[in-house]
């Protein structure tokens, strides 16, 4: 997998503010093949030692036009990526981890929490039969700091705000009823933090239901070399979520989702 990675330098083009702390990022594209799911690892090229280590994001689109990465401003890497102007170069390397295997013909259930819908934003926009795609969106944030306008209107997307206790039984029951209606002729996507995830997982796990998941790891290299991303196999040896993932399948997380308490970040 390693031969196949590239790390070069890409020009911002444009940098977009959606709300206060989100934003779009567009990069010239680099020429990749990529799955979904995929991602890269950024670093501007006038970052000095402070911060030292770049950072990874999920793919959100990527075409003839443009590399397109959704972030939030959470630390002091992401802050001062959303100071980038246009004409700035950055070093990214990619495409990286294992993306969705998806069958474009079959419908398809995503489930995405917060942050978790930036790998899907380019495949739904580009998707040739976006009737055949249903959203479950999870947030806490106004609906305007995500990228859910861009989608086609023919996508049916349950979005649910999750700020209380009320509003997470709610998205549990959503969650519960369309799993079981995807179960038997459809294809289940997920990605989000990981007590979201759990949440999921805990619906699906013991039905033997078919859910690919993407997680969100905090990582150095991006091609298993750091071993910040490490989680546990079910199997007895560790998983490198850089190069065994980020997509999952349910089975392969049983180990690390029962280590994980069921509270939404």
């Amino acid at each position: 997998m390693i031969k196949n990675i590239e790390c070069i330098d890409l020009e911002v083009t444009e940098i977009i503010s959606l709300h206060k702390n989100f934003y779009k990022l567009r990069l010239t594209p680099p020429k990749w093949d990529w799955n979904v799911g995929q991602f890269v690892m950024i670093r501007p090229n006038d970052w000095g030692f402070d911060p030292f280590l770049p950072r990874p994001f999920s793919i959100s689109q990527l075409d003839d036009e443009k590399l397109e990465i959704f972030f939030q401003v959470v630390g002091r890497g992401t802050y001062l990526l959303s100071h980038l102007k246009p004409k700035n170069k950055v070093k990214v390397w990619g495409p990286l981890g294992k993306g969705f295997k998806i069958n474009l013909n079959l419908p398809i259930l995503i489930i995405a929490g917060g942050m978790g819908i930036a790998p899907f934003v380019g495949f739904i926009k580009n998707h040739p039969n976006p009737e055949k795609i249903e959203v479950i969106f999870g947030h806490r944030m106004p609906l305007s700091c995500y990228p859910i306008s861009e989608f086609p209107k023919q996508i049916l997307i349950w979005t649910i705000e999750d700020k209380n206790e009320k509003d997470l039984e709610k998205l549990k029951r959503a969650i519960k009823v369309k799993i079981e209606g995807y179960s038997s002729d459809g294809q289940i996507l997920a990605c989000g933090p990981l007590p979201f995830l759990k949440m999921i997982f805990s619906e699906c796990y013991t039905k033997r239901t078919h859910v690919q998941f993407s997680l969100e790891r905090p990582m150095a290299c991006g091609i298993g070399a750091c071993l910040s991303c490490v989680i546990p196999s079910p199997h007895g040896e560790n998983f490198k979520v850089c190069m065994d993932g980020p997509v999952f399948l349910c089975e392969d997380l049983s180990i690390l989702f029962k280590q994980q308490p069921l509270i939404m970040p």
